[in-house]
């Protein structure tokens, strides 16, 4: 099994979240999240004043899938999320030992 953490724009959450679902996965974590990196935050102005703001806001999507679909998922996340542009965020990618199912004790991808 494998553990997929994507963090994406607020506003491309609709796109990958409905192509995961077609895909065929139900099952995720969606939490707001703020960070920098490349884009290094933004100027913005209140009241006449400029303020520099280090940590934008974005998406993080954590979905545990098996190990075959990796690379069909990564695509399909990178292609929905990506627009060019500086911060359009990180996909990572985690070995999973095992999952269990609190409600049947259920493990492994009998799980998921």
């Amino acid at each position: 099994m494998t553990k997929i953490d994507a963090i994406i724009r607020p506003t491309k959450l609709d796109q990958v979240k409905n192509a995961l679902k077609e895909f065929g996965i139900h099952g995720m974590t969606v939490s707001q999240v703020m960070g920098c990196g490349t884009q290094q935050g933004q100027v913005e102005i209140y009241k006449g004043k400029e303020y520099v703001i280090n940590l934008i806001h974005k998406i993080k999507i954590e979905i545990v899938i098996r190990d075959r679909y990796v690379d069909e998922v990564i695509d399909l996340i990178w292609n929905n999320a990506y627009t060019g542009e500086i911060g359009d965020g990180k996909i990572f990618v985690y070995p999973v030992h095992n999952a269990i199912r609190i409600r049947t004790k259920q493990q492994g991808e009998a799980a998921l």
